[in-house]
């Protein structure tokens, strides 16, 4: 069985959850208003990158939500509650995360009068509402990456597939950690705000090292299967030593 399908038919729950993304761009788009005035205009264009950044947010969680049930199918009612939470929590924070983006990187692209107004006090809050959203999503990864590992057996997982799904569970870890780590910053040193939102320039380096472990696990993996079987030692029959009496001959 390959490793990335497991099932080439896309079930209900996949089609339902497709649906709910292309929603979740969907409220992105209308969120923006038609330009009526070349300043308007300026404005919407100078929104393009906070745009894009979410727009690449989303489907980085449709792409991470896509690996897992393709490779593992499952659809029982532990997963459709997990996926509904995952699929709720992606629409509730839309507009909070655009919000975000837009404060933090309209600045640089966007007239100052179409950029929010953030003070230093409501940092905090921006960001705790943004560490949230990325603790809720990833954790739910989390336990629908350990909800397969239970289901392993019955799933038919060969050595291969296991090594995915543990590198791809850390992954998903690793994403929770970092959020709650920006988390415990802000309760930890609530007036410099900016260090928990420092802290997810980690991300990059964190699942470089981690795909490139998954990478290599593989690679060992590989070499094992393809490396030919070793024959058995035996022994040297033809070695004989004299007795004490050196008439005799004892066989070892």
């Amino acid at each position: 069985m390959p490793e990335s399908v497991r099932h080439r038919g896309v079930s209900r729950l996949e089609g339902f959850s497709d649906a709910v993304f292309g929603f979740a761009l969907t409220l992105l788009v209308v969120s923006l208003e038609t330009p009526r005035t070349t300043a308007d205009l300026r404005a919407l264009l100078g929104g393009f990158v906070p745009f894009a950044v979410m727009f690449a947010m989303v489907c980085w969680i449709w792409y991470e939500h896509n690996v897992f049930f393709r490779r593992y199918g499952l659809g029982d009612a532990w997963t459709t509650f997990l996926n509904s939470v995952l699929l709720f929590v992606v629409l509730f924070y839309v507009y909070p995360l655009r919000f975000l983006a837009v404060a933090l990187i309209g600045q640089f692209f966007m007239p100052a009068a179409a950029v929010p107004q953030v003070m230093a006090v409501d940092g905090r809050l921006i960001m705790f509402m943004y560490s949230s959203g990325v603790l809720l999503i990833f954790g739910t990864f989390v336990m629908l990456h350990r909800h397969a590992w239970r289901q392993r057996a019955s799933l038919g997982l060969d050595e291969t597939e296991l090594s995915s799904l543990r590198f791809g569970m850390r992954s998903q870890l690793l994403s929770t950690g970092i959020a709650v780590a920006s988390i415990l910053l802000l309760f930890a040193i609530p007036r410099d705000s900016q260090y928990a939102g420092w802290i997810y320039f980690l991300m990059g380096p964190l699942h470089a090292w981690n795909g490139y472990s998954a990478r290599a696990a593989k690679d060992e993996i590989r070499k094992r299967a393809s490396a030919p079987p070793e024959e058995p030692k035996r022994q040297d029959e033809t070695h004989r030593e004299p007795d004490a009496e050196g008439d005799q001959l004892t066989w070892e």
